[in-house]
C-alpha cells in the first residue's frame, strides 16, 4: 500500500462518549445541506465492526469463523476499503486498540490517516450506559472496571457485528491515546458541550477538512441533541438498544457525581487515577 491508502479516520471511544454527536456533525458538516441529515442516515459513518462489510470484503461467512480467525482478518478488511476509496472513510471504532498475537495491530497504520478518540468523566459515561443498556448504573461501574469486557463475545450467540474487545475503561482509553503509530487527536466530551464550537473546530483542522468556520458553525447547529431527539422521537434509531427507552437521553455533565455514592467514586478513583488526572477529571487526588 502507497502513502494515498492512508484513508480512513477512526472515531474512537468507549461507549457513551460523544462519538455518536460527532458523527452527526460530521455527516451534516461532509453533505452541507441545509435541512439535518436523519440520524438514521449517518453511511458517512459506519462501524469497523460491521458483519456484514467483514464478509462482503472477505468472501466468507463470519459465522463459521472463530473471533480469532476473523481477528486475522480484520486488518486485511481494513487496508481492502482504504486501498478503494476515492477519499477520506470515516470509521466509528468501540473496540479498544489491540494487537495479534503476530504483533499486527487490529487497525493497521497503513490504512489509517488518524484517529479521532473521545473521552468522557466515566461516572457520566457509567450512567448513560446503563441507561443504553437498561441495566443499573452499579452494573456499569463494574463494566468500566472489568479488564475481560467485550462486545459480542459470546460464543453462542449470533450478533450483527463482530466481537469487539474493550477492556477497562481506562485500558481503553490508552489503548488509543498512547500508540504512535496513528496520529491522534483527543476530544474531552465536556469540552464538546462547554466550547462547542472551538472543539469540532479543532477536529476539523486536524483533518485538515476544507471547511470554513460559517459551515461548521452551521453542522453544530443541525447537530443539536433536540434535533436528534426528534428524530428518533419521530423514526427511531437503529442504533438504539432494544430495551432501552432512547438513545439521545440528556448528554449532561456530573449526573454521575450526584448519582454514585462516596465508595462508588472512590474504588473508580483507585481503578482509573492515572487517566482521570491525566484529563483533568480529578479536582484533586481523593475524588471529584
Amino acid at each position: 500500500m502507497g502513502k494515498n491508502d492512508k484513508k480512513i479516520v477512526w472515531l474512537a471511544s468507549y461507549p457513551k462518549s460523544g462519538n455518536t454527536w460527532f458523527r452527526v456533525f460530521l455527516t451534516n458538516l461532509l453533505r452541507e445541506n441545509a435541512q439535518p441529515a436523519h440520524i438514521n442516515e449517518l453511511k458517512e459513518t459506519s462501524i469497523a465492526s460491521a458483519r456484514n462489510t467483514f464478509d462482503e470484503i472477505t468472501g466468507l461467512p463470519s459465522e463459521d469463523l472463530t473471533h480469532e480467525e476473523i481477528d486475522a482478518l480484520r486488518p486485511e478488511v481494513y487496508q481492502r476499503i482504504a486501498a478503494e476509496a476515492d477519499d477520506f472513510v470515516f470509521k466509528k471504532v468501540h473496540d479498544a486498540y489491540t494487537y495479534l498475537p503476530d504483533g499486527r495491530p487490529i487497525f493497521p497504520a497503513e490504512a489509517s490517516h488518524a484517529v479521532i478518540y473521545f473521552v468522557r468523566d466515566p461516572l457520566d459515561v457509567a450512567v448513560s450506559f446503563a441507561h443504553h443498556s437498561a441495566k443499573k448504573p452499579e452494573e456499569m461501574l463494574k463494566t468500566l472496571n472489568n479488564p475481560q469486557f467485550s462486545f459480542c463475545g459470546k460464543r453462542n450467540r449470533f450478533y450483527n457485528q463482530l466481537r469487539q474487545k474493550l477492556g477497562t475503561w481506562s485500558q481503553h482509553v490508552k489503548s488509543w491515546v498512547d500508540q504512535s503509530n496513528i496520529p491522534v487527536h483527543i476530544l474531552r466530551y465536556e469540552d464538546m458541550q462547554n466550547a462547542t464550537f472551538q472543539t469540532f473546530q479543532s477536529a476539523v483542522k486536524f483533518l485538515k477538512l476544507d471547511k470554513s468556520d460559517e459551515a461548521i458553525q452551521k453542522a453544530i447547529e443541525l447537530s443539536d441533541l433536540s434535533v436528534l431527539q426528534q428524530q428518533e422521537q419521530e423514526q427511531g434509531f437503529r442504533e438504539k438498544m432494544i430495551k432501552a427507552k432512547s438513545f439521545f437521553r440528556k448528554g449532561s455533565i456530573g449526573e454521575g457525581k450526584q448519582l454514585f455514592s462516596e465508595q462508588q467514586k472512590k474504588e473508580i478513583v483507585e481503578n482509573h487515577i492515572d487517566i482521570l488526572q491525566r484529563f483533568g477529571y480529578l479536582s484533586n487526588v481523593d475524588g471529584w
